[in-house]
């Protein structure tokens, strides 16, 4: 019989049904003739050099890789170079903003902002600017949030701002977290709202409410939220309603993240998930939303959720053991691959499908089944062969993976271990004997190492039924 994996199951202390989102594996849908999906390992991640302090952010502007790293605004060469162009405050905890205009690139840091002309770098220091929390470019306009007005510079010179022309978003009294621009609108990101703009000119503030485009939720945290799919994408909530992860757009706010995602959540404050991250990624044919939590990230597939039926998560980590903060943010796509900084020191590298290592690093991989049920008549499984794409890993290599399964969702049994293969083996069969027995239903878990570069299509059991 086949077992599904592209989601598994676990209990918890509680009377409920969890859900066990592979971990460094993606689910991608295909039909293959074996199953209509596998899981294939993630992207490893390589170091190219190192810059002088951890990645707070970053961007492509005019075919040129920018990052800010520890205080100073960076340029990143093809061959992993970096030339430091001045410093823009801050710190390493405080992520940075970054837009461009024809000519300019705007940085919002420390609650300042700072321009780059490809040339010099410039701080904005008219008064009437305020703390920045966030930045945006629309229509010549360089526009900022302090978190209760909306501020825009004036055309003529970007480095000027008139108090006249301050806006605000007044539908809900809650401060203004964040500013997106989609489809030329500006959405002004609040806690419990969010609103969207339009430029209408005049001599005062040039932007207008759209009153029916008004969202009933808002995001947690400035960087909580970025452009998915053709919608904004956030983390937050309506007013007194749980965290969870919304896809908004038309005045409408579609939730993404399932009971599990919300489980995962709700294990944090709301100072934690403030400081939370999204960002996009569109790469063949699969469009990703990352969700970095402070000791993991969360993923979800938008493309894989449509061809599946039933929302795609899965978990990246940059741990051998457990779980820890995943270590490549502001993923850009420059000199024809993935680049990437590290949120923990001053490496920067890009990702390759060849390898599942990060910076040459073991990390774990695991993935658990649905319900293995007989219909309450239990049985002896003699027999598990995880059906896989073998024979890819590192030469000299022989890499374990280990199954173990469960009874209540809670307890496992003892890992048993096989080898995958060394190279080149492309026939080798993953197999188990002997599995033992379940009197009800059983769970099944899979683990192993990056080492064990290995896509699964299918599980296949052999049970024998018990006679009662």
């Amino acid at each position: 019989m086949q077992i599904p994996i592209i989601n598994g199951i676990y209990t918890d202390n509680g009377p409920d049904i969890r859900t066990s989102y592979p971990v460094n594996l993606v689910p991608v849908p295909k039909d293959s003739g074996i199953s209509t999906g596998y899981l294939r390992p993630a992207s490893g991640i390589v170091a190219d050099g190192t810059g002088p302090g951890v990645n707070r952010g970053g961007i492509v502007w005019d075919g040129v890789l920018y990052r800010v790293m520890g205080t100073s605004l960076c340029s990143i060469g093809n061959d992993g170079s970096v030339t430091v162009l001045g410093d823009v405050g801050g710190s390493d905890d405080d992520l940075v903003t970054m837009d461009y205009s024809f000519d300019l690139l705007a940085i919002a840091s420390g609650q300042k902002l700072y321009y780059w002309n490809k040339t010099d770098l410039v701080e904005v220091t008219d008064q009437d600017l305020g703390p920045v929390l966030d930045v945006a470019w629309i229509d010549g306009y360089f526009m900022t949030t302090d978190g209760e007005f909306l501020v825009v510079t004036e055309l003529t010179d970007p480095t000027q701002v008139n108090p006249l022309k301050y806006g605000s978003s007044e539908i809900d009294p809650d401060p203004v977290i964040a500013i997106i621009k989609l489809r030329n609108e500006i959405y002004a990101v609040n806690r419990n709202t969010i609103e969207v703009f339009d430029n209408v000119g005049g001599d005062l503030f040039p932007f207008q409410r759209i009153d029916g485009a008004q969202i009933q939720k808002g995001g947690i945290g400035t960087h909580g939220c970025c452009v998915f799919a053709e919608t904004i994408a956030f983390l937050g909530s309506g007013r007194n309603e749980a965290p969870a992860i919304y896809s908004g757009n038309n005045a409408t706010a579609t939730k993404i993240s399932t009971t599990e995602i919300d489980e995962i959540l709700s294990d944090y404050t709301e100072a934690q998930l403030a400081t939370v991250k999204l960002e996009a990624q569109v790469n063949k044919n699969q469009n990703h939303l990352y969700v970095h939590l402070p000791d993991k990230t969360l993923v979800f597939d938008a493309a894989s959720s449509a061809e599946f039926g039933i929302n795609i998560w899965f978990i990246l980590t940059s741990s051998a053991t457990g779980f820890s903060k995943y270590l490549a943010r502001d993923l850009l796509w420059h000199n024809n691959r993935w680049t990437i900084g590290n949120p923990t020191s001053g490496v920067i590298g890009h990702l390759d499908d060849s390898i599942g290592t990060h910076y040459g690093n073991n990390v774990r991989w695991e993935f658990g089944t649905t319900i293995l049920y007989n219909e309450g008549r239990g049985g002896v499984v003699h027999e598990l062969e995880l059906v896989g794409i073998t024979g890819r890993v590192a030469f000299g290599a022989n890499p374990l993976i280990s199954t173990s399964y469960s009874l209540d969702g809670q307890t496992w049994s003892q890992d048993r271990t096989v080898s995958v293969g060394a190279a080149g083996q492309r026939q080798k069969r993953i197999v188990w004997f002997q599995q033992g027995s379940m009197r009800n239903w059983r769970i099944q878990r899979f683990r192993g190492q990056s080492d064990a570069h290995v896509s699964f299509v299918r599980l296949e059991a052999q049970l024998e039924q018990l006679a009662y």
